[in-house]
């Protein structure tokens, strides 16, 4: 019976990625239904383990369950869009926060290496290849955050973030630009040797800037 845990595990986590994948890729779309049959056919694996994947993706926000309807990929809420940047905004900001004091001289040069590489892509803009640099970059300024549960809620909001938009510098391309010299401003910050609370406030101040830019574009559409 131990011989099988680690190979049903593996199984777990395979359907895990695999859907996960196709839920934040769009493959599936909000609205999709997960069935629990079809899904295990597909991977060739039993229900099992994809009912233990389809778990972890309710947990994380991705998929919901509805009695008499079964799961399904999770709906686009735009005021959960907002909420979520608002939130990301603050754990994000307090993970970076933490990391600060902790970061060594390459780690920031590193963090300004994928900066660099950011601030490459704006002449020719590939909205979702700059958004996964950000998360780079970002993941590179918290590295050290001794607090596993605010790394968790980061990385579970980026996840929510995946699903709602590709990118919000689709929308708000100029954002991209801002962004990049706001991520050159908070290397320097830390470089300073800044209190921890000021780190803290200026990434939650970046994050919101980014949804600012994508409000104040959709009211100027409407």
């Amino acid at each position: 019976m131990t011989s099988d845990a680690p190979a049903a595990t593996s199984k777990s986590q395979q359907a895990y990625e695999w859907l996960r994948d196709r839920i934040v890729s769009h493959r599936f779309t909000p609205g999709y239904r997960l069935v629990l049959s079809q899904l295990a056919t597909e991977l060739g694996v039993s229900t099992v383990p994809v009912r233990e994947a389809i778990r972890r993706l309710e947990a994380e926000g991705l998929v919901t369950y509805e009695k008499n309807v079964g799961a399904q990929v999770a709906l686009v809420d735009e005021g959960e869009y907002v909420t979520t940047m608002q939130t990301l905004a603050v754990v994000e900001g307090a993970a970076t926060g933490f990391s600060a004091p902790l970061l060594t001289a390459a780690e920031l040069a590193k963090a300004r290496a994928i900066n660099d590489r950011m601030r490459d892509t704006l002449e020719h803009f590939d909205p979702r290849r700059f958004t996964e640099l950000n998360e780079e970059f970002h993941s590179a300024l918290f590295l050290h955050c001794p607090n596993d549960h605010l790394i968790d809620l980061v990385h579970r909001g980026w996840g929510r973030l995946r699903m709602l938009r590709n990118s919000t510098f689709s929308f708000v391309p100029g954002r991209a630009v801002q962004s990049v010299a706001e991520h050159d401003a908070l290397v320097d910050l830390i470089e300073s040797g800044a209190d921890s609370i000021d780190i803290e406030l200026a990434a939650r101040r970046h994050r919101t800037a980014t949804l600012d830019a994508l409000l104040e574009f959709q009211h100027s559409q409407g």
